[in-house]
């Protein structure tokens, strides 16, 4: 079963300031605030929700195809793809825009201060999802909201299983638009914060929005994650990580692990500890796609922390 992956592809400006947000903002002075940040540390790393996905995927072994657009300037990152053997017949150009970009500062309390310019991502509509992909299941990431939209649409007219994945685009959308997607969703994936306002934007229950779709998974991140499913809610324990260094694309390796859980034909106890084991993995090294490991050691990394095999 071939996993199509709709979401964006984007560079991820990382930015380290070796002082405290608090000691140059001044509360007094936050209506004329004009700050700047000496920042000796600046990393450019390859992002975005289905770049990420797409990566783990590749790590577990399969041939995931990409579906985003990008600007002018992304021949590094289409090199990379190729590099990967990751498919990027589905990956649009648009002329005259920037590949979606995302400028991350953090301080030594681990304060962020984030700026994101969406460039070519608000162009995904004009991608659009057919039969002649051979996509039997897919997920729909964080991307242009007029993307999102058409794609979910595209999905259930095509009658193909997905899995929604709001993530940031959340507050994107309505009430009665989420409700629908919702609706068409087979599979619905949220951190705890997004739970929350999920279930604030469309008035029901996490797991009453469970028995809409088919399968609900909610990540707690160290507290380990819950998913709802078939009447039950399971509790997925949080895999030890051998050290914790960068959570940025920890949910885009988790939800990995999830696709290739379901395309597999898992249970979902063993679905999501794949999913928890992935986010771990990925805990360890700095920015979405930098953990090297091959199938092979996620085997035996399974192996050791669950006693059974994968």
């Amino acid at each position: 079963m071939r996993t199509l992956i709709c979401g964006s592809i984007a560079y991820d400006n990382i930015m380290v300031f070796p002082g405290r947000f608090r000691e140059h903002i001044l509360p007094e002075q936050i209506h004329i605030l004009n700050v700047a940040f000496l920042v000796p540390e600046l990393r450019r790393e390859f992002g975005g929700c289905a770049g990420n996905i797409a990566y783990n995927l590749k790590l577990l072994g399969t041939d995931p195809l990409v579906m985003a657009t990008v600007g002018d300037d992304a021949t590094r990152y289409c090199e990379r793809l190729e590099r990967l053997g990751l498919s990027s017949d589905c990956v649009r150009q648009i002329p005259d825009t920037l590949t979606a970009q995302a400028f991350i500062t953090t301080d030594l309390d681990d304060n962020q201060i984030t700026a994101f310019h969406p460039g070519a991502m608000n162009y995904s509509h004009l991608n659009s999802v057919t039969t002649a992909l051979g996509a039997g299941l897919a997920i729909i990431a964080p991307d242009g909201r007029e993307g999102m939209l058409q794609h979910a649409h595209e999905l259930a007219e095509l009658g193909i299983p997905f899995m929604f994945d709001p993530g940031q685009g959340l507050p994107m959308f309505s009430r009665e638009e989420l409700v629908d997607f919702v609706d068409k969703a087979t599979y619905i994936a949220v951190n705890d914060y997004e739970g929350k306002l999920l279930e604030e934007r469309t008035g029901r229950k996490l797991d009453k929005l469970a028995q809409r779709a088919k399968v609900l998974v909610l990540t707690k991140g160290a507290q380990g994650s819950v998913i709802y499913a078939d009447g039950q809610e399971l509790d997925i324990p949080c895999v030890r990580a051998t050290e914790e260094v960068d959570p940025t694309g920890c949910g885009d390796a988790y939800r990995a692990g999830l696709l290739y859980g379901i395309a597999a034909g898992y249970d979902w106890p063993k679905t999501g500890r794949l999913a928890a084991l992935m986010g771990s993995i990925k805990i360890a090294s700095r920015g979405g796609q930098n953990h090297s490991v091959t199938r092979e050691e996620i085997v035996r990394l399974f192996r050791r922390h669950f006693q059974s095999d994968l």
